[in-house]
């Protein structure tokens, strides 16, 4: 396995100073985000290392040939926005962008592209399920074509009023999951898979490695406290933010030690990308980096 982190939280380096930051502290690995340039829908989005509209051959070749003088490698290109967004213009605009992700990746060399796959927020699972299978159907035969794997993450993107009451992902619990993979069922379409989203959900983070083994193409390493306080107060129907904070691995509610001792167990032997939107290191790009090497040095015991 090799420990890397999401560059999603040190948005103003520049992909060169991102590598000699990972490769300065550790880092084998990064998930590079690879946002529409200038467009930023939410915190932690919007952010653009490598510009996959204008992206060419040299300039890919020229990435790699930076990566490989740090020693450092890209364990995915990332992009995560509403693929089911009600707005059918907002919908397609981030289906043909995803499409110039999949096409950039097999360009770099790259096998996995992680994303959401989306949700119409004020529509139940059943009645997202025509147009997800509309929209993903198309988009998986692509990364077919070109060598790539999708990996999807579990996060429910339900935290605040804009994503109430069925949040923007579908993809979020182990029933879902088995009737995407059953209804797409491509060797190329698979979990990017975050342990904190489920324990938000009060399920069982661990217990899932083993069914979906197979479908693990990518880790995120997030953790989450939960309020118990302030849940008291308002209960699990108000919106998430007033009862949880993600915090870095280590500072929550996840064993650590049983999660990484399961996944090694599963025989996954891929990236395990820290993810930080802890704000309890403050908004300094300091704080954030400091963030970035104390988690690492939480999750380090466990990488041979």
């Amino acid at each position: 396995m090799q420990l890397g982190f999401v560059s999603a939280i040190l948005p103003e380096l520049t992909l060169e100073k991102l590598l000699s930051f990972a490769a300065a502290e550790g880092f084998p690995c990064i998930e590079i985000m690879c946002w529409p340039v200038g467009r930023a829908e939410r915190k932690y989005a919007g952010v653009t290392h490598i510009d996959v509209t204008t992206l060419t051959r040299s300039q890919a070749d020229e990435i790699n040939s930076r990566c490989a003088s740090v020693h450092v490698t890209l364990s995915a290109l990332g992009y995560y926005p509403n693929l089911l967004d009600p707005d059918p213009r907002v919908a397609q605009s981030t289906r043909e962008h995803l499409k110039k992700v999949i096409r950039a990746a097999q360009l770099l060399g790259l096998k996995n592209v992680n994303t959401f796959v989306g949700r119409d927020w004020t529509k139940s699972v059943d009645d997202n399920w025509p147009r997800f299978l509309k929209t993903w159907r198309p988009l998986i035969a692509l990364a077919e074509d070109h060598g790539v794997k999708i990996g999807i993450e579990n996060c429910p993107m339900l935290f605040t009023r804009d994503e109430w009451p069925g949040g923007k992902n579908l993809a979020t619990t182990p029933a879902i999951w088995r009737r995407m993979f059953s209804d797409i069922p491509s060797k190329h379409f698979g979990l990017n898979y975050d342990p904190s989203h489920l324990v938000l959900q009060q399920m069982d983070p661990i217990g899932p490695l083993r069914e979906f083994q197979a479908k693990l193409f990518h880790v995120h390493a997030k953790d989450v406290q939960i309020l118990g306080s302030r849940l008291d107060e308002v209960g699990i129907f108000a919106h998430p933010l007033e009862w949880h904070r993600p915090r870095i691995p280590g500072y929550g509610e996840i064993h650590w030690d049983r999660f990484m001792g399961t996944l090694v167990e599963t025989g996954y032997r891929g990236p395990v990308c820290i993810e930080v939107e802890d704000g309890t290191f403050g908004k300094s790009l300091e704080g954030r980096k400091a963030a970035l090497t104390v988690a690492r040095n939480v999750l380090e015991p466990f990488f041979p």
